[in-house]
Parts: C-alpha cells; sequence; structure tokens
C-alpha cells in the first residue's frame, strides 16, 4: 500500500485487526499507541509520514481511533525534537492525501504539520513516492499574454518563455520562416508564432501536417514583433501537433463566410471570427448581468423548466408527454385487424354452438353432448384471446377519457404538461419572500414565427422587485441595460471593434448614445399618434388597440425619437397577460415595454396585479381557470405587497449589443 518498508506493520494490522476491532471502539487506543510506538513501528524503519496513511487507509478503523493514532504518533515527534513547519508544507508533501485530510481536520492540525516534516527529515525515501493529484492551475490564454502595462502601453510579457495551446487560423511558409496564426478563443486576434528551421517541430511544417484547422502548442519566448500588424509575436522554439486537421474536406477556410451557410456547420462555427466574438460577447453579457443585480442586492433564483402554467396565457407552450413512447402505430394497426378477425370467428362459433346444443336437445345421443362442450370451450378461449387483443390494442395507442380526449392522468406528472415559457411567475413566489430577485435559464415557445428576432428557446432574466411599483420597475430596466453596455464597452473592446468595421457601421457610436442619452418615455396612446401622424406606409395598419409590431418599435426608436432607446407605457389590457396591475381607466393596464434601435422590443414589463379580486377576475377574462392557480392567488391572500418586474430576451440584447441583424 505504502512501499516495501511498510508492508510489516500492513500485515500486522491485516492479522490483528479484526479480534482488535472491538478493543479499540471501546476507547482502548493505549494498545494501539503501544504497537505504533514500539514493535511495528522501529521494526519497520520507516518514519512516522508512512504510518499515519496506513492507518487511515484501514477502512475497519474506527474515527476516534485516527485521532488517537495520530496523537500518539505527534508523541513520537516531540520526543525527537523535530522543528514545525508552515501548514502549507503538508499540502505541498510527496505523501498520499490522507495526510492532506489530516490538515484539514481541526483537532489534529498540528500534530499533522510535526507528522509530515517528521517524515521528510527521518525518511527522505518518502520524497520519491508518487504525488497525489496535482492543483488546477488555469491555462495561460492568448489574450493574457497580450495585455499591456496600463501606464505606458507596452506588452507585460515580452521576454519572457510562454506556451501557446490553440488552433491554427493560418499558415505562412517561406524558406527560412513560417508564420502561422493561431488563435485559443480568448481573443478575435490571437498570435503569430515564428518559426525556423531547426526547432522541433519543424519537419510538421515541412510536410504539411500543420494546416489550418490544426491543434498545436508552441513554446518559445514572446517578442516584440517587427510587423504592423501585431505588437508581439511568439519565437518558437517547439511546436507539438496536438490535432491535425485535412485542409482538403475543412469547411473553414480562409475567407468570409455567411453566416446561413455556418449555420449548416454549427459545430464548426464558433472558430470563426464572427461567432467566436459573439460568445465572447454573450460570456461578458452574462457576467454583467449577475455583477449589476449582486451589487444591487438582488437574490438569484431558479425557477422550474416544466410547468402546468402558462405565463402568458397565449397558450405557445411546447408540451412535454411520456405518453408517445407507448404508442406504437404499427402494432395498433395490426391488432386492429386481428380484432376483426377474432370477432368474426367469435361470430361463427357461437352459431357453432347453438347449433350443437340445439342438436343435442333433439337426440339422447352421448357424443352429440360432448360436441356441444368442445364447442363452447372453444368460444371461450376465442373469447380470452380477444380480451387479450383489445388490451394490447389499448396499450399500444393513447388513452382516453369517456369524452374521447387524451387522458393525461397515466402521463408521467399526471396532468398536461409544458416547457416554460416564463420563470415569472414562480420567481414572484420568490419576491414576496426574499424581496428583490432575479432569474436567468432557459425558456420555451412554441411561437410559429420565422423572423430574425424570434427563437423557439431563448435565455430570460427577469427580474421581480418587491414593494415597487412601474416607475420603479423602469428605472431598474434603464438602469441595467446601462451597466451592461458600460460592461461590454470596458471589457470587451477588441470584438467591439470588429462588429462596429465589419457588421454594423455606427455601432460603437449606438451603445455610446445609450450611455449617455436619458431614455424617452411616451404612452401607448401617444405612441399610436405618433405613428398615425407619420408619413410612412407600414406592412401592419396601426390602430388604437392593435399590438405594436416591429416596424413600429424600430421607426419609434430609430426615427421619431432620433435612435433613443424608448420605454413605452400603458399598454391596452386586452394584448397583454392577465397578471398586470390593471389602471384606473380600466382600459389599459400598467406595463411597459423598452424599445431600442436595431431591435424593437428588448424588455417587456409591469406592475403585477395585487388586489386578489381584479386579478381573478381578469383571469377568467382571459380564459383561464383561477384554480389551475390557487398558488398565485395565495400570493395575494397572504401579505400582499405591490411589486413589479420586466422579461428581457438574453439572445435580443446580444443582437442589439453587436447588431447581428439574425438572433439565430
Amino acid at each position: 500500500l505504502i512501499g516495501s518498508r511498510a508492508q510489516p506493520f500492513v500485515g500486522y494490522l491485516e492479522r490483528n485487526v479484526s479480534h482488535k476491532l472491538h478493543l479499540w471502539r471501546a476507547g482502548a487506543w493505549s494498545l494501539a499507541k503501544q504497537h505504533v510506538l514500539t514493535g511495528s513501528l522501529h521494526a519497520s524503519g520507516t518514519g512516522i509520514g508512512t504510518v499515519v496513511p496506513a492507518l487511515l487507509m484501514r477502512q475497519a478503523f474506527c474515527q476516534a481511533f485516527k485521532y488517537r493514532a495520530l496523537s500518539a504518533c505527534r508523541m513520537h515527534v516531540s520526543m525527537q525534537k523535530m522543528l514545525a513547519k508552515p501548514a502549507e508544507r503538508l499540502l505541498q508533501c510527496t505523501t498520499v492525501p490522507a495526510v492532506q485530510w489530516l490538515v484539514r481536520c481541526r483537532h489534529v492540525r498540528s500534530a499533522a504539520i510535526d507528522v509530515v516534516d517528521s517524515a521528510a527529515a527521518a525518511t527522505p525515501a518518502l520524497l520519491e513516492l508518487p504525488r497525489g493529484r496535482k492543483k488546477f492551475k488555469p491555462r495561460t490564454s492568448i489574450k493574457q499574454l497580450l495585455a499591456v502595462l496600463p501606464e505606458g502601453g507596452e506588452p507585460l510579457h515580452v521576454g519572457q518563455q510562454v506556451e501557446v495551446r490553440g488552433w491554427v487560423r493560418t499558415v505562412r511558409q517561406q524558406k527560412q520562416f513560417a508564420f502561422m496564426q493561431v488563435n485559443d478563443g480568448s481573443n478575435l486576434s490571437g498570435i503569430q508564432v515564428v518559426a525556423e528551421p531547426g526547432i522541433e517541430g519543424w519537419q510538421l511544417l515541412q510536410e504539411g501536417s500543420i494546416s489550418t484547422g490544426a491543434s498545436i502548442c508552441a513554446c518559445g519566448r514572446l517578442v516584440a514583433s517587427p510587423g504592423a500588424k501585431q505588437a508581439v509575436e511568439l519565437q518558437a522554439d517547439s511546436i507539438t501537433l496536438v490535432g491535425p486537421c485535412d485542409p482538403e474536406t475543412y469547411p473553414l477556410q480562409k475567407k468570409r463566410h455567411t453566416l446561413e451557410f455556418l449555420r449548416g456547420i454549427a459545430h464548426l462555427r464558433p472558430r470563426t471570427n464572427t461567432v467566436g466574438a459573439v460568445a465572447r460577447m454573450r460570456s461578458a453579457l452574462s457576467q454583467a448581468t449577475h455583477t449589476f443585480f449582486q451589487e444591487a442586492g438582488f437574490q438569484y433564483v431558479h425557477t422550474p423548466i416544466l410547468s402546468a402554467s402558462d405565463c402568458e396565457g397565449a397558450g405557445e407552450m411546447f408540451q412535454v408527454t411520456t405518453l408517445l413512447s407507448q404508442v406504437d402505430p404499427a402494432a395498433a394497426k395490426a391488432a386492429a385487424g386481428q380484432l376483426e378477425d377474432l370477432q368474426q370467428q367469435i361470430a361463427a362459433q357461437g352459431a357453432a354452438v347453438k347449433e350443437a346444443k340445439a342438436a343435442a336437445a333433439a337426440g339422447h345421443d352421448g357424443s352429440r353432448k360432448a360436441g356441444v362442450e368442445a364447442a363452447v370451450a372453444q368460444l371461450k378461449r376465442l373469447k380470452e384471446r380477444l380480451q387479450e387483443m383489445e388490451a394490447a390494442a389499448a396499450r399500444s395507442s393513447l388513452p382516453v377519457t369517456e369524452s374521447g380526449q387524451v387522458d393525461y392522468s397515466h402521463d408521467f406528472f399526471g396532468e398536461k404538461t409544458f416547457l416554460t415559457v416564463s420563470g415569472q411567475l414562480n420567481g414572484e413566489m420568490y419576491a414576496c419572500a426574499l424581496g428583490d430577485i432575479y432569474t436567468f435559464g432557459p425558456t420555451f415557445r412554441a411561437e410559429n414565427s420565422n423572423t430574425s428576432r424570434h427563437l423557439a428557446e431563448f435565455w430570460m432574466i427577469e427580474p421581480e422587485l418587491a414593494f415597487a411599483d412601474l416607475s420603479d420597475d423602469m428605472a431598474c430596466a434603464e438602469a441595467y441595460l446601462k451597466h451592461c453596455v458600460r460592461y461590454i464597452m470596458e471589457h470587451c473592446q477588441e470584438d467591439l471593434a470588429f462588429f462596429d468595421s465589419m457588421v454594423e457601421k455606427g455601432l460603437l457610436k449606438r451603445l455610446t448614445d445609450v450611455l449617455d442619452k436619458p431614455f424617452a418615455t411616451v404612452t401607448y396612446t401617444e405612441a399610436i399618434k405618433l405613428l398615425k401622424a407619420s408619413s410612412k406606409r407600414f406592412e401592419f395598419p396601426v390602430s388604437w388597440g392593435v399590438d405594436l409590431q416591429s416596424e413600429h418599435e424600430r421607426y419609434l426608436s430609430e426615427v421619431v425619437f432620433s435612435k433613443t432607446p424608448l420605454i413605452v407605457t400603458d399598454y391596452p389590457k386586452n394584448i397583454k397577460a392577465f397578471y398586470m396591475r390593471l389602471n384606473d381607466d380600466n382600459q389599459t393596464v400598467a406595463a411597459m415595454d423598452l424599445l431600442v434601435p436595431k431591435v424593437g422590443e428588448l424588455m417587456g414589463g409591469s406592475q403585477r396585479e395585487e388586489r386578489m379580486d381584479v386579478l381573478t377576475k381578469r383571469m377568467i377574462d382571459s380564459g383561464l381557470n383561477p384554480k389551475d392557480y390557487w398558488w398565485y392567488l395565495d400570493l395575494r391572500k397572504y401579505g400582499s405587497v405591490p411589486h413589479a418586474g420586466f422579461g428581457l430576451g438574453f439572445e435580443r440584447l446580444v443582437q442589439f449589443s453587436t447588431g447581428v441583424e439574425n438572433i439565430r
């Protein structure tokens, strides 16, 4: 277990553990101490550092004995007058991980330190033992290697020996040099690796084994680059091919690909500049989201993905069921055909039974009576077979109720279940207990809208503010969006410059306007008047009571309000969800939509209806059964408070921040 020199002691434990276990459990640790300090320890010639792990590895030892044996070891070390070292020494020791467990145990911390120091001094061979699991050390990324000093703008790591691991974007080979552009995904530009003849791996370049798409590991010195396109480059000492790539079939070559083409190779498109930059922006916006709400004192809650409730009341939900896995159309069709044959056979056999009985009644021949019995037995067998086939046919089709509807009591959850369209209703439960909360998770909508801004699966950010009204909700939405924009402009400068140059000209100006300009606010009624007064002809006609379409929203934010984010409030109640608070005019609700250039609606929120009687009536008017939402109504029954919140489609935020036209 530990080493050849520890085997005598381990063998001793194996021979004696069975009949001495009850003594150790009873607290007779002095017997164990005697064996540790005398015969076994000194006979084996090992240090304490090898004994303690052996003790700990014996599962038969009770927890108390672990502590007692270690105390004995500490006594032994004290007699040797060994010096104690810092606690970190133990974690660097080459003994097995069991000793590390000793350090974490507050009862034996100081003893463990003495044990390790004593073992290291008394038994140098311990240093030759295999190490345990290595400590995690994050890989140094190319982005970190390209970092510059804040005061002078000079590269921070020039002159240092570094290692780069990534994927080759391009290879240019000359007689005396080879240039490779390597990217590891941490930034847009990657780093240039320069190789010369004679270094380890040069032959791979000569053979053409290292090509676009291949993964490599390059080691060398980071030096200032004489080229104008990069400040530093890696002067390679060695290059290792980690994963080859067939250049003949690799679909990502050095040219610009359309986004539609990249959707067909979704497994490789993260390696492209555009999709890679979008992924980094998404990561940064996620971090900005958590930073904003956590610093504001919000609690992060996780809401269910499976739900029986339709939050929006629109019925556009993906249903989840296990009933279809039990359905076998082929078996059902075959069973239906067999049922018809059996029914015909039963009818014919029933007639045969009647004839046999009539014949037996007319005469007194015993053989006729036996024929009746045989016919009846055959009829019973056919009926039993019919019952079996009917049961098989039922198992091969969906269960139905007496009214002919699908019987979901046989389903996994015993009722209709869907993928959630929103975590808001569950979020309100936590807001009415924890105060301000936010959710951030996947949602699903079966909305058949094949547009550039709709998805069937997307992530939603849904904060909920307790003791708040619509004005608080609007202030939170504006502060959150400005925080996100400020965060990416600070942390994603290279990617934003790429989007501004290659995707949307003027993106940086648009984002800067979000920070500098106050958000405009109009009511829905005022917005309708502005749209009617415009000379633009819209595809969808404008009138009071219709839901604003994307063309209306973008026209308001981009043209009427000069590319300024716009908040539209007080929508008609008939086009908004049941949970939004009814205004005093009984025609509109305390709702708000945040409209932004390029996207249209980015956020939608409202003050929630906290009055139980009004909420119940709104449910009925929306075609919902209040009994299905009894728990939601209970929140208004027990300590109801004014509260508000909004929902943000995270992909739309990414679309707004990058300028990418198609959300997919």
